[in-house]
């Protein structure tokens, strides 16, 4: 995993915001990246992953369960919309709402018992329920760019 134009100088502020990039090459730095995230965060934070179908979201969570010493598997939720693990350090929540017609329906998950909760949030297609996330979070964007490889994904990282 490398930082895109030579490491944490690309870190930077923009309105009160931390924002990092992240080049990933493989499978396994895109799961590393998750994995350091996960090891880092603390109780009570959210993260909103955002990216194409087939982006490496999924990798990403696994990852991040990793980092909060989860050792069971972790798959994407799309059809029960939320999985919930307690065997980590804190509890992670974990939200697939590609199948999501309109935010209310969180309602039905209880979501911000969740989100607001002691636990560690990560939302997996966040752009669908933009509206009621709330406003301090950690986005994460992935992108793909076929002219550097099938694997090559560019991550970025910005807290609000």
């Amino acid at each position: 995993m490398r930082e895109q134009n030579g490491g944490p100088a690309n870190a930077g502020r923009e309105n009160d915001r931390v924002r990092s990039v992240y080049q990933s090459h493989s499978p396994e730095e895109t799961y590393a990246l998750g994995k350091r995230l996960g090891a880092s965060c603390s109780p009570g934070q959210v993260y909103t992953l955002t990216g194409d179908l087939g982006a490496g979201k999924t990798l990403f969570a696994q990852g991040f369960a990793a980092g909060l010493g989860i050792s069971e598997p972790v798959n994407s939720p799309t059809f029960t919309v939320l999985q919930e693990y307690d065997t980590g350090r804190y509890p992670f929540y974990h939200f697939d709402v590609y199948r999501i017609a309109d935010p209310e329906e969180m309602e039905e998950v209880g979501w911000e018992d969740y989100i607001y909760g002691h636990g560690v949030s990560l939302i997996e297609w966040a752009e669908l329920v933009a509206e009621i996330l709330p406003e301090h979070r950690f986005c994460i964007k992935m992108e793909r760019d076929p002219e550097k490889g099938p694997d090559y994904r560019r991550i970025t990282v910005e807290e609000k």
